[in-house]
């Protein structure tokens, strides 16, 4: 490393948790290290990174970017002009703070931000989590001087000489969730005589997941299954309304789960899409897992995620398209299956990198030295 700090490190990453979480990490790790460096953060404004992460306790300028819309919309013709904004901004962001690296992890933000460090001949860094490498960091990679991944054969996307394969970060709290099961079983007021099964949409929510929930939670309640479920803000108060009439004692509904860590703790059976970050906490929680892609991601990249596990008989696929008829069936079989259960949480186990986020910061470092 070289003499010079405090050091100073640019990070974007936003959109969803699975961008933010890694960021958020990093520059934690980092800080941890050198305890004196400024960290500023880049988002979008509008995103959730511009909530969470001045909670996470650092500094964040939002950008007027976003992307085109799937469908035929007039918010589309503002696109080139958010564009040629974003670039703009980003380059002078770049020049007034005079980072020792930048560091991107995804997200609308990522692009003119990596760009304006590339330009401007700041050592770069693009942490892709996905097993299909996004657009954003496809068009960066020739450019910038690493890319960390979570997945083998990336090369196929990326110049093999850049890359590291380190896994993605995760937070520290679910690295030894074994320890906190009792209390975890405690906190939901649950029994621990009885099996739990947790319920994930991602940060935003998954319909198809609540809906597939909603269709079957009679069953859940006549097997007698205790349920932590995550229904994401935009869905939390639809879902309320339609189970207001179920004996929900055994059912706990939350829009937004703060305390990860706890609710894995207490989960025999976790249902998730299958987002980069989503799989690589269940990887470290051990939980066996039924996987729910969703299709409504560029080049079908969580498919693709969950197929990884799959392969290695470390998690159960369901098709978002049969979800609604066989998501509960999967669960409640998966559940009372002992067996199977231990076999697929031994398998997830060996797919876990614990230390992904100390060697994303060890490969910061040597771009600074």
């Amino acid at each position: 490393m070289k003499g010079k700090e405090p050091y100073r490190l640019i990070i974007s990453g936003g959109g969803t948790g699975g961008h933010i979480f890694p960021a958020v990490s990093i520059a934690n790790k980092f800080k941890e290290r050198h305890p004196d460096v400024e960290i500023l953060f880049v988002g979008a404004q509008g995103k959730m990174e511009m909530t969470r992460v001045p909670e996470a306790g650092y500094k964040i300028i939002g950008l007027w970017i976003s992307g085109l819309q799937r469908s035929l919309s007039l918010k589309n013709l503002l696109f080139p002009f958010k564009l040629i904004s974003s670039y703009v901004s980003a380059g002078r962001i770049v020049r007034k703070f005079k980072p020792d690296a930048v560091i991107g992890t995804g997200g609308y933000a990522s692009g003119p931000i990596m760009l304006a460090a590339v330009k401007n001949k700041i050592p770069s860094l693009i942490q892709e989590q996905n097993s299909y490498a996004g657009l954003t960091n496809k068009r960066l990679g020739n450019k910038v001087q690493r890319i960390c991944v979570a997945y083998t054969g990336m090369e196929k996307y990326f110049p093999q000489g850049k890359i590291q394969l380190t896994g993605n970060p995760v937070r520290k709290d679910i690295l030894d969730i074994e320890s906190k099961r009792e209390r975890a079983i405690a906190h939901f007021a649950f029994s621990e005589h009885k099996r739990t099964l947790l319920i994930l949409g991602g940060s935003l929510g998954a319909r198809t997941i609540n809906e597939s929930i909603l269709a079957g939670l009679d069953s859940l309640i006549e097997a007698d299954v205790q349920v932590i479920w995550q229904t994401g803000k935009i869905y939390f108060e639809s879902v309320k309304a339609q189970v207001k009439d179920k004996d929900l004692r055994q059912i706990r509904i939350h829009d937004f789960l703060n305390q990860m860590d706890i609710a894995y703790a207490a989960a025999d059976v976790v249902i998730s899409r299958s987002g980069a970050l989503a799989i690589s906490e269940l990887c470290l929680a051990k939980r066996p897992a039924i996987l729910v892609p969703s299709p409504n991601v560029a080049e079908d990249h969580q498919t693709k995620n969950a197929m990884a596990l799959v392969n290695e008989d470390a998690a159960v696929l369901v098709r978002d398209a049969d979800a609604r008829g066989s998501l509960v069936s999967e669960a409640l079989k998966l559940l009372f299956d002992a067996q199977r259960c231990a076999t697929l949480s031994e398998n997830i186990a060996t797919l876990a990198k614990p230390n992904a986020t100390e060697e994303i910061v060890n490969e910061i470092e040597k771009l600074i030295a």
